[in-house]
């Protein structure tokens, strides 16, 4: 595709002599001479192999052309003028990036922030939420906690919490007939097999129903009364707490762990360290029990 670009400084030229209808005055705006803006237009003219100005002694007017690559030329520039001044944000000091998963940003991270940023104002923390694992390795990542990640290269690893599941519901749905109240169904620990095999307990939950590939999803369906779920304790606390959400039955059976992935060049960084021990401290509280 690049072939069927012209040079980039005579469509700043262009853009700059149609929108002031100057040559003269484009000149003056990018810091050049007349003589260099006109020479651009005819490059840009000759690359086109079509008129973009009537020239009528010192002032200019747009073709019919000129018109139609006016507003694409402003719509490209202002775009790439936006993109290159966005690439400032990689270079912020005290940046710290975060790589989690949407349901531990939204359910458990999320209301903490608060509390972490009145501690630590001067920690300028990004919080990349994918729900593929990433490549710490490849990508400007200086910490990633997850449920769905193991050891990489060039990494230091920590297992952090050891996750519970259990059955929950709206506590309106607790007076709803058992074979009337919708299942919700998730994937990898939050299937309803693995509370079948390892509680042997029936709450009601049946094969048919709703399906949800993300736990924080199926989280917040089940705190919208949709239905029963197998929720994680540690993502649950919050909605328990403000009565969103109440247990079927006290059994809970293992869950997943989360985990702590440092990119070894972060490791020695304050800014990672003090996050890392909030998150650690935080993380600690939820092993008490459950209100």
């Amino acid at each position: 595709m690049l072939k069927h670009w012209p040079p980039l400084s005579t469509l700043r030229g262009f853009e700059a002599a149609a929108r002031l209808g100057s040559f003269h005055k484009a000149a003056d705006e990018l810091h050049l001479t007349q003589s260099a803006i006109s020479q651009q237009i005819r490059s840009l003219e000759a690359y086109l192999e079509q008129p973009l100005f009537h020239r009528s002694g010192r002032s200019v007017s747009l073709t019919d052309a000129g018109h139609d690559l006016l507003s694409t030329t402003q719509a490209l520039l202002q775009q790439l003028a936006v993109g290159i001044r966005r690439l400032g944000q990689y270079q912020k000091p005290n940046q710290l990036v975060l790589n989690t998963t949407p349901a531990f940003a939204r359910h458990w991270l999320l209301p903490r922030l608060g509390d972490f940023r009145r501690q630590h104002p001067q920690v300028d923390l990004w919080i990349f939420s994918t729900d593929e694992v990433p490549d710490m390795a490849s990508q400007t990542i200086d910490l990633a906690v997850r449920d769905d990640i193991g050891s990489q290269a060039e990494c230091s690893f920590r297992v952090l919490h050891a996750d519970r599941l259990y059955p929950a519901c709206h506590p309106s749905l607790l007076a709803v007939p058992v074979e009337q109240r919708t299942t919700l169904h998730g994937e990898r620990e939050m299937d309803w097999s693995h509370w079948a095999v390892e509680s042997g307990i029936d709450v009601g939950q049946m094969d048919q129903g709703l399906n949800f590939s993300d736990p924080g999803l199926l989280l917040d369906a089940a705190c919208t009364g949709l239905g029963i779920a197998l929720v994680s304790q540690l993502l649950s606390r919050q909605a328990r707490a403000t009565g969103l959400l109440q247990p079927m039955v006290e059994q809970t059976i293992r869950g997943p762990n989360w985990a702590l992935l440092t990119h070894r060049d972060s490791e020695n960084i304050t800014m990672a360290r003090t996050f890392t021990q909030w998150l650690v401290d935080n993380l600690a509280a939820e092993q008490q029990p459950t209100a």
